[in-house]
């Protein structure tokens, strides 16, 4: 193979279409407003200029929070973009690392040809990780983790680019020091970042292991690194500050540790055993985001680095063994929370989209060695490149545009303003799960609908720091008095409950109201919330009229993708419509109760036995 350095032009459209092809097919698949997970959260805590859940996430906060001076869309879409468009750069990234890393491979005495080749390998592999379903998911609407994954890529590059400079004679240490700089600002994004450290050390050590003999560099390299992590300070002095979501309240040295080190967090130990050790594993599923042909690709894009970059191979092969013996073998993920897990490999599937580039190069190489072109290459020759090329991407777009289509999803949303809205004046309203109560804090915090309410979220009333950012309902509650961080969030709940019923309307939601045992209370339906009532109340109908009132976009006419708690909300909507129509039923209401089951049904057709039974027992089977 004849060797040809590429020499960069003024303006690459390559480079420009490595971005922007990504950009608009995320805009074109945004979500316009909030979703569930943690996304409220998130947009709340970046709007108010607060603090997350642990770690906190304080780069990806101030990172997003430029995003909302757009004047464009609402609060929850800007942050969106602002996912989008990281993601987007982290793709321009593998595009910059596949060129990178052929640039003095030519296959043909063709300087645009192999110029050609090269950036098309590069813009290939760019719009390949773009469609992949991990990165699409997360590139939608607003998550931290491309934003990490760009960081991790200029990590990479800049190492590329040192090592090559140093095996070349020119010692450049600064390429090291803004490394690990990036490296700990990056722990501000989120803290699987320290998992790639062993690969990027060895990459260093690869090149010349005398290095880490050098006190003055390292110590020069760990400063450059504090000063990175300072983006911490952040979280205390906002937290001084107060703001709207303030979540751990890092003031102090405590709980700003309480924090960072996710001690919030605490996990029982559970039996390991190999079924569960194999689906942690398969949490890093390079079949699923590439298919099995980009599996192909890969192995072609390693046994290329075999021969020309042994340091970024080994890199890459330690980064994933890393990755799951902390996340499988430390952490020893529980079944239900294996999916949360994903997310975390989002940087190693960024560099597998350039081992993917790798590939295709390579694949293209063995072609034109074995067919016979003519010395002036015409058209259709870069035509059947561009094919060869852009079938994997148009693939994974064609088979994953579906599913991560979001631009109507406004479940969240309309679950959220519907809660409220089923509220009467100066109600409190207790939430359980974190997606139901996100979205809330969202619309009441954002949004600014419905201030009158106070949400109190049940399983942070056992911190003293949650009990402090209400101080309307805890001031003086007894929650402060007793140990409810030892009795946990139900006994936490029945008294704050107790305390306020009498006082003011009491609301729980519905994951609430099937999460907890209410022995001393009666929960009252109102649509998809039930007020809380004492035993003695006479007044204890559920109150029908409140349907008419809400939208349900998305409900009746699915949307592409259902996560799982968007199919919670959507079964929770069926849910109520049946235990609404048996309460019609009962109170002799039939022609108004089989209107009710008949939407249940229509929401979840799996719901249909449920509706069957209740219609027997009533005499009125279809």
């Amino acid at each position: 193979m004849k060797i040809f350095k590429i020499t960069p032009g003024l303006f690459d459209p390559f480079l420009v279409l490595s971005c922007v092809i990504p950009f608009a097919l995320y805009m074109a698949t945004l979500a316009p407003s909030v979703t569930f997970f943690d996304s409220g959260e998130f947009l709340t805590a970046t709007a108010s200029m607060g603090s997350a859940h642990s770690p906190g996430y304080p780069l990806f906060l101030m990172y997003a929070k430029l995003f909302t001076w757009i004047p464009l869309g609402n609060i929850a879409f800007r942050i969106n973009v602002a996912t989008a468009a990281s993601s987007s750069i982290a793709c321009l990234l593998v595009y910059l690392l596949v060129v990178y890393l052929l640039k003095k491979e030519a296959l043909l005495d063709n300087p645009r040809f192999n110029s050609f080749a090269v950036k098309a390998a590069g813009l290939a592999a760019a719009v390949a990780f773009s469609v992949t379903p991990r990165l699409w998911l997360q590139s939608n609407h607003d998550k931290p983790y491309p934003l990490l994954a760009f960081i991790t890529a200029i990590i990479f590059y800049l190492l590329l680019k040192w090592r090559e400079q140093y095996r070349e004679g020119s010692e450049r240490p600064g390429y090291i020091y803004v490394c690990t700089f990036l490296a700990g600002l990056a722990m501000a994004v989120h803290q699987t970042i320290v998992l790639l450290l062993p690969a990027w050390i060895l990459m260093i050590v690869l090149t010349d292991w005398r290095l880490i003999k050098r006190v003055r560099e390292l110590i020069l390299a760990t400063s450059f690194a504090l000063l990175g992590f300072s983006v911490q300070l952040y979280l205390p002095l906002r937290a001084l500050n107060n703001p709207l979501l303030n979540w751990g309240d890092s003031k102090t040295i405590d709980q700003f540790l309480w924090h960072f080190l996710r001690r919030g967090y605490p996990s029982d130990p559970h039996t390991r055993d190999l079924a569960l050790l194999w689906a942690q594993i398969k949490a890093f599923n390079v079949p699923r985001e590439f298919t099995w042909l980009g599996v192909v690709l890969a192995l072609l894009g390693l046994t290329y680095l075999w021969k020309a970059n042994r340091a970024l191979l080994v890199g890459y092969l330690v980064a994933i063994a890393t990755f799951l013996l902390v996340i499988a073998g430390y952490f020893n993920t529980v079944l239900d929370l294996i999916f949360l897990t994903e997310e975390f490999f989002t940087p190693l599937y960024l560099l597998t989209a350039v081992l993917v580039g790798l590939g295709l190069f390579n694949l293209l190489g063995y072609a034109v060695r074995n067919a016979k072109l003519p010395e002036r290459i015409g058209a259709p020759v870069y035509a059947l490149c561009l094919v060869m090329f852009f079938s994997l991407p148009s693939a994974l777009c064609a088979v994953n545009y579906y599913e991560n289509d979001q631009h109507n999803n406004y479940i969240a949303f309309d679950y959220a303003s519907n809660s409220l809205r089923s509220l009467p004046q100066n109600a409190v309203m207790f939430t359980w799960g974190d997606s139901g109560a996100f979205p809330l804090w969202y619309l009441q915090g954002v949004e600014r609908m419905r201030e009158d309410v106070d949400l109190p979220h049940t399983p942070h009333l056992v911190f003293d720091w949650y009990l402090d950012s209400m101080p309307r309902l805890f001031r003086d509650s007894n929650l402060r008095r007793y140990d409810v961080t030892s009795s946990g969030p139900e006994v936490a709940l029945r008294i704050a409950i107790t305390e306020n019923l009498g006082v003011r309307p009491v609301y729980i939601d519905f994951s609430t109201r099937y999460s907890v045992d209410f022995r001393d209370y009666l929960p009252s339906q109102k649509g998809i919330v039930y007020r809380i009532r004492k035993l003695s109340d006479p007044l204890g109908l559920p109150d029908m009229s409140i349907w008419d009132n809400y939208a349900t976009r998305g409900i009746y006419d699915k949307i592409s993708f259902l996560d799982l708690d968007t199919g919670k909300a959507i079964m929770i909507y069926s849910n109520s419509y049946i235990e609404s129509g048996e309460f019609l039923f009962g109170i002799g209401r039939f022609e108004e109760g089989m209107l009710m089951l008949q939407r249940a049904e229509q929401i979840s057709p799996e719901m249909k036995p449920a509706a069957d039974q209740i219609r027997m027992r009533f005499g009125l089977a279809r």
